[in-house]
């Protein structure tokens, strides 16, 4: 008899303890630690909780996802995605030092190297799951849902390896088996990026047509698949395989398409209760699809994971002075324009309020207190507690974090915040990006990214009209950039836009800031050594032991 390991729904292991063996011999004892494929798919609650975990992974290496299994994102709940980028480093290390300076290869895949063999399992998991569907006691209705939710999850671990591998294995709906002849070379031919992309855009279009609009009376709600969740991931695949990285895999217009069906749904809309509230709640109108965290369900809370030192915390994914740099001023400008208002006396003031919502700075209110970066005798610096979690960049993280949940023990109580996947502002970029690249800055490019610059709390001024298709460009990237700052896109963008080099390769700058009476001076400072981009990082290594699995028939990206 099979068993089917780590079903963690409360109803599914309790249902296991009731399991019979399938043999008479007293030997054949009953693990107490799985369900049998047997039992899965002779009841509807226990298959729908095992089409249910497939949203979530396996824990395959130290510090991932401690406590609860990992989803889609955030899989490293300590360093984020986005320390692998521009925006922040680990101030720990934790396996992204390596990546930041071009040290990642196929024996040495820091926090990198979870991807492929994670989503490959999840797909055989998820094949396993359709190749039996048709077995299980259900209505015709619900057996058509979990359908749609089991292509949308394989969509999303083949867009998962797509842009971070490029070229990947298409398995279609094949059930590997420890039996299959490792020989054969067809288990390891790598698809085209275009293959790649229509398969998984296909497969979009087949969970559209399945999946419910909503999950308004489910528990689950924003943690299970809906048409727009699955339309989301095609406007985001369509999009990158538009982009220069991708040679045409897509066309901008189809992207473009892609982005509009979302918005043409009007069902969802930007956020008005402030930009920062926006990650702090559990449900509102801008969510697509996200990550549910209860109570009581472990796993690293943000708060402490990454606050300042004075509050007992351990300033993890701190942000680069790089990152600050491309806050824009409360009128519009750069701080690099000659017309700017920036004020290199009073660097905080007057910018982006996107910008306080994100980064936590010296004189920023936190906690019915302030921060503190500056020397001597800053509490939030060196010189204050706990200064081993001092900063690097002499910034902290101030996105995602609830300020009203504890930092100090906060298990079972914090970190509960939703992780948003899809959210309605990356529909609107996405369609302005794929729009001017397809016909040029018209008026829905306009009204799309004006909207997110202008929406309750942030309202800034619109872009100026006249702009050529490059400036456009440009602003988009940027708009990018700020409005989707640490919520991994950062790694995947420079990328496929193909300016890694340009971005990658400047040092990692962080601010000192020295106290001398009431007055501050500000000197740029080099928070990470040796940071460097090379052309083989476009697409992560597969790591060798995926190589050596295969017989060396799987090929392995270029250069590593």
């Amino acid at each position: 008899m099979k068993y089917i390991k780590n079903i963690t729904v409360a109803s599914a292991l309790a249902a296991s303890l009731f399991m019979v063996s399938c043999q008479e011999n007293f030997l054949d004892v009953i693990p107490t630690d799985r369900v049998s494929d047997a039992s899965i798919t002779s009841d509807s609650v226990l298959f729908e909780a095992y089409v249910i975990n497939r949203y979530m992974g396996t824990r395959l290496t130290d510090k991932e996802a401690e406590g609860t299994l990992p989803g889609f994102g955030r899989g490293f709940e300590y360093a984020m995605w986005s320390s692998l980028t521009d925006e922040s480093i680990y101030n720990n290390d934790d396996n992204t030092w390596l990546v930041q300076r071009g040290q990642i290869a196929p024996e040495n895949t820091g926090i990198a190297g979870t991807l492929w063999g994670r989503s490959y399992r999840s797909i055989r998991e998820v094949n396993y799951a359709l190749a039996n569907l048709d077995k299980v006691p259900m209505s015709e209705g619900k057996k058509r849902m979990l359908k749609g939710e089991l292509q949308f999850i394989r969509a999303f671990r083949y867009h998962d390896l797509i842009r971070n591998y490029g070229q990947v294995v298409l398995m279609g709906d094949k059930v590997t088996e420890i039996s299959d002849d490792l020989t054969s070379q067809d288990l390891f031919n790598r698809a085209d990026l275009k293959a790649g992309i229509d398969y998984v855009a296909a497969q979009l279009d087949e969970a559209t047509a399945l999946l419910p609009a909503s999950n308004d009376n489910n528990v689950w709600k924003l943690g299970r698949a809906t048409k727009g969740a699955a339309m989301a991931l095609k406007s985001r695949i369509l999009l990158y395989g538009a982009s220069p990285l991708y040679n045409s895999a897509a066309t901008w217009a189809q992207a473009a398409a892609a982005a509009k069906a979302v918005m043409d749904l009007n069902k969802y809309n930007l956020y008005t209760g402030g930009y920062g509230n926006l990650f702090t709640t559990t449900d509102n109108s801008e969510i697509i699809f996200g990550r549910i965290y209860a109570i009581g369900a472990r796993h690293v809370c943000l708060e402490i994971a990454n606050g300042p030192n004075s509050y007992n915390a351990w300033g993890g994914n701190v942000p680069l002075q790089n990152l600050v740099d491309d806050y824009e001023m409360m009128d519009g400008t750069r701080i690099t324009d000659a017309n700017t208002t920036y004020d290199a006396a009073n660097p905080y003031r007057n910018r982006d309020p996107r910008f306080y919502a994100t980064i936590l700075y010296n004189g920023a209110p936190y906690r019915n207190s302030t921060i503190e970066t500056f020397t001597p005798g800053g509490k939030d610096s060196k010189d204050g507690p706990s200064n081993w979690n001092t900063s690097k960049t002499g910034y902290y993280l101030k996105k995602f974090m609830n300020d009203n949940l504890p930092i100090d023990n906060p298990w079972d109580v914090a970190g509960t915040q939703t992780w948003i996947y899809f959210r309605y502002a990356e529909i609107l970029l996405n369609y302005a990006e794929a729009q001017n690249e397809a016909s040029g800055p018209d008026a829905t490019v306009y009204a799309a990214i004006n909207a997110v610059r202008q929406r309750v709390g942030v309202n800034l001024p619109a872009l100026p009209a006249g702009l050529t298709q490059a400036q456009m460009r440009l602003r988009i990237q940027n708009e990018r950039r700020i409005e989707l700052a640490f919520e991994e896109h950062r790694f995947y963008d420079v990328r496929r836009w193909k300016i890694a080099p340009d971005k990658e390769n400047v040092p990692a700058y962080g601010i000192e800031i020295a106290k001398s009476g009431t007055a501050f001076t500000y000197k740029k400072k080099e928070a990470l050594t040796g940071k460097s981009f090379v052309e083989k990082q476009y697409w992560l290594p597969i790591p060798r032991a995926e190589i050596q699995a295969s017989n060396n028939k799987l090929k392995q990206n270029q250069g590593y």
